[in-house]
This record gives C-alpha cells, sequence and structure tokens, in this order.
C-alpha cells in the first residue's frame, strides 16, 4: 500500500497540517521542521500531490509613487506570496482611461482584480465585476466585493482637537475629484466642523501629492481658515510647503492635519498630527505587524442588498486619531491678508 501524508507526519513526528503545509506552503513552517517532513516522505516514497496551478491577480493603482498604495502592495505581495500567486500591476497615473482600459485588459488575462482607490464611476466598473472577480478598495461598485477604509472617527477627533486649540474656521484640502475616500472625509471634515460650531470651508479638488498641497495653499490662506484639514499626509505637507512658499509658518499662523500616518510626515519639522489608517490587508500570514504599538484593524462584514456571500462589502474599523504632537497653536490672529 502506497505511503499517506499521515504516515509521513508519523514519521517526522508533526502534526497532519503541518505535514501538508511543508508541501503546500513550506514558508511557513521552520527549516529544520520541513527538511524533516520532506526525508520522512523520501524514506516512505510518498509523492506529494501536484500544487494548485498559479494564479494571476491583476492589481490596479492610480499611482504606484504614493507611499500609501506603495504599502498597500507591500502587503498584498505578501499575501500572494503565501498562495504561490503572480501579480500583473497598473498604474494608472490618476487617468479615469487608463484604468478602463487596465481592467478591460486584465478582465481577459487574470484570476481575479483589485482595483484600489478607482478614479472610473462606479457604473464603468459594474460590466467588468460581472464578468471577472473583483475586489474594489476604496470604493463601491455593484458585482465587487469591496473594502472601505472609514476615516470618520479620526476625523472628528482632529476637528475636536483643533477646536479645543481654539480654531473656529477650519478649511479641508479635497484630493482627486471622484475619490470615494475624498468624498467620505469630505463629508466627515463638514459634519464635525457643524457639531462644534466651526466654519466649515473646501478649496477645490487636486492631486493627492505634494504638489497638489503647494497648488491648495494661496486658496487656503485666501479663506484666511486657521486650521487645515487634508486629504492626506502628502497634501499637508504640499499645503505647509506651499504656505511657506508665502510666508505664513506652522504652527504660528496656521495648524495643519493629514491623514494616513505616513512616516515622513512624522519626519516634517513640526511634524504634524495625522489620522492613523491602517491596512485591510496584511497579517493573515502570520507575520506581526512592522510596528508592534500599531493594533491590527479588525474587519465588519455587511451585507448589501443582493450580493452573493462570496462578495460582500467589508468596513475596516474607525481610526486612531494618533495625536503625536500638537497639531498647531490656539490662534491668536487672522492670517493677513494675500
Amino acid at each position: 500500500m502506497p505511503a499517506t501524508l499521515t504516515d509521513v507526519a508519523r514519521r517526522a513526528s508533526v502534526s497532519l497540517a503541518t505535514a501538508s503545509r511543508a508541501f503546500s506552503d513550506p514558508d511557513r513552517l521552520a527549516v529544520a521542521t520541513r527538511q524533516r517532513v520532506v526525508a520522512a516522505a523520501a524514506e516512505l516514497g510518498y509523492e506529494s500531490p501536484s500544487l494548485p496551478a498559479t494564479r494571476t491577480i491583476g492589481v490596479v493603482v492610480p499611482d504606484v509613487a504614493n507611499p500609501v498604495f506603495a504599502s498597500l502592495l507591500k502587503s498584498i505581495h505578501d499575501q500572494a506570496w503565501h498562495g504561490r500567486h503572480q501579480l500583473a500591476l497598473v498604474s494608472t497615473n490618476e487617468e479615469p482611461g487608463r484604468e478602463r482600459e487596465a481592467l478591460e485588459r486584465l478582465a481577459g488575462s487574470a484570476s481575479g482584480i483589485i482595483l484600489v482607490s478607482p478614479r472610473l464611476p462606479a457604473e464603468q466598473i459594474a460590466p467588468t465585476a460581472a464578468r471577472t472577480a473583483m475586489v474594489v478598495i476604496n470604493g463601491q461598485t455593484d458585482g465587487a466585493a469591496g473594502v472601505l477604509l472609514d476615516a470618520t472617527d479620526g476625523i472628528a477627533q482632529a476637528v475636536e482637537h483643533l477646536h479645543a486649540l481654539g480654531h473656529r474656521h477650519i478649511v479641508y484640502v479635497p484630493g482627486p475629484a471622484g475619490s470615494w475616500a475624498d468624498r467620505n472625509r469630505q463629508e466627515a471634515v463638514a459634519t464635525n466642523c457643524a457639531r462644534w460650531d466651526i466654519e466649515f470651508t473646501a478649496v477645490g479638488s487636486q492631486a493627492a501629492a505634494v504638489s497638489g498641497g503647494r497648488a491648495a495653499a494661496a486658496p487656503v490662506l485666501a479663506s484666511r481658515a486657521t486650521a487645515v484639514l487634508a486629504y492626506n499626509d502628502l497634501v499637508a505637507l504640499g499645503v505647509r510647503a506651499g504656505a511657506l512658499g508665502l510666508g505664513r509658518h506652522c504652527p504660528e499662523d496656521l495648524s495643519v492635519i493629514g491623514i494616513d500616518d505616513l512616516e515622513i510626515a512624522a519626519e516634517s519639522d513640526p511634524p504634524h498630527l495625522r489620522p492613523r489608517r491602517d491596512h485591510p490587508v496584511g497579517h493573515a500570514g502570520g507575520r506581526p505587524p512592522a510596528q508592534p504599538d500599531r493594533r491590527e484593524v479588525p474587519v465588519r462584514e455587511r451585507r448589501s442588498a443582493g450580493l452573493p456571500a462570496d462578495r460582500a462589502r467589508f468596513h475596516c474599523s474607525p481610526t486612531n486619531c494618533g495625536v503625536t504632537c500638537p497639531a498647531g497653536r490656539r490662534p491668536t490672529a487672522r492670517p493677513r491678508r494675500m
């Protein structure tokens, strides 16, 4: 009778699950354990079943140079590696037309698609989701699973913090037009400003980059607000740089808050306050968080009407404000007129 995996596990003095993992996911085992299982299999003449074919997963992001997307891609790659899957990456350069073409190409060649922060309207994504397995991160599309990163609690804490400092006029600097995250964040800022009786202003949409923040600096100062909440940390850094070029300083003249908790933001002088938003893809492979002081975000499942169980939407738990330093000083005077 040919040897079975149970025989191998018994000979190697490991559990059946460990013996199976030695052939299906060897990187998750200690080298000595894996070698003991392989040696036992060789002694018994055990022939392991062929591994499943490698799958190709398409990943579409707006800008691979953005540190937020780069970090998310690293997490996706780590998880794909455990399943021995390969990734086909497309960076759309924030162009909806390029995103549309990428989806059309990947639908015919990839086993599934992960679409991150889409710039296309949901109705233009739905046809692809109807014929290809798809997960949309930071977006909602009929027929696709969705992971939504909820920053509302962190924004509520940030607005409360600014109110405690004495600010009574906050300006929001948006990200790209059509972004689900931007709509969610702008609505949260406006709602919390109303709650604290703070005047709210929003300037025009900007690129989700330092250049976008620089472009917004002049209208931000023209609004005469004393505090800024920016779409992300890169925009916040750009606002600060642009304001400095116009003779305004942080935190003396302007308090600035960004979102995403990028490491580069902590190195600015002074470092600005950043609501923390952890990744929805991360430590399922058994690896601990890179920074032990950050909690892993639990995921709560919620069904949308008529959506199959395998295409459910997920909603990440609220962010923390993550105060590491003052966001600014109490305003003593309005910024000077331009």
